[in-house]
């Protein structure tokens, strides 16, 4: 593994590439499809910088909800199956919370710019 640049760094740069020299050069099509290929670098870009503390964040929150640890894809299965049962609802402590709060760290990464997320967000 290289120390430097970063993956992040490295995607950074090529983005900032293509929008100051490529961009300009382009109309069209081609401009949409460059807007497409920057939007992918953004969101890889985003995804690499908050994932792990937004999947960290979540085991945390399932773990204590579920009483019981594992990792992300097995404690989402068994809270999938604790609802489908009709276990846990959202009259659950704690439920709504977490599936607010997941759902906000994936727009975070997904959509940061989606006005409704924003305005959760900045509490406005």
């Amino acid at each position: 593994m290289q120390d430097q640049p970063t993956p992040v760094e490295l995607i950074n740069a090529v983005a900032e590439f293509l929008r100051a020299d490529v961009a300009p050069q382009l109309s069209g099509h081609a401009a949409f499809k460059l807007r497409v290929g920057l939007n992918a670098l953004d969101l890889v870009v985003r995804q690499l910088t908050h994932e792990a503390s937004g999947d960290a964040a979540e085991i945390e929150r399932l773990s204590k909800l579920l009483g019981t640890s594992g990792s992300l894809d097995d404690l989402n299965r068994l809270l999938s199956a604790r609802i489908a049962s009709g276990e846990m609802g959202f009259q659950t402590p704690g439920l709504t919370e977490h599936v607010w709060q997941t759902t906000m760290d994936k727009l975070a990464i997904d959509q940061p710019n989606y006005a409704s997320y924003k305005r959760e967000r900045d509490g406005s």
